[in-house]
C-alpha cells in the first residue's frame, strides 16, 4: 500500500494528524501508526478516509492517481 499518500493529501488539505484522528474517532497515536505503515489500516477506516479526503480507496492505497471519487452507484 502506498502509505506515503495519506501523508500527502493530508497535508495538501493543511489537517494535521491528530484532526484526522480525530474525525476517524481514534486516537493521534494509532493514525501516525497507519501513516508510517507500522499497522494496517482496517477497511472501515480506509471507508471514511475516502470520504473524509472525498476521493476513492483506489487512490488512498496507490492503485490509481485520479483524486476524484468514482460516481455514485445508482444499485442498492
Amino acid at each position: 500500500m502506498n502509505i506515503e499518500r495519506l501523508k500527502e493529501i493530508r497535508e495538501d488539505k493543511d489537517l494535521n494528524q491528530k484532526e484526522v484522528a480525530k474525525a476517524l474517532g481514534i486516537k493521534q497515536q494509532q493514525y501516525s501508526e497507519y501513516e508510517i505503515g507500522k499497522r494496517l489500516i482496517p477497511i472501515n477506516y480506509l471507508v471514511k478516509l475516502a470520504l473524509f479526503y472525498q476521493t476513492s480507496i483506489d487512490y488512498l492505497i496507490g492503485l490509481t492517481d485520479e483524486r476524484k471519487p468514482y460516481p455514485k452507484s445508482i444499485l442498492k
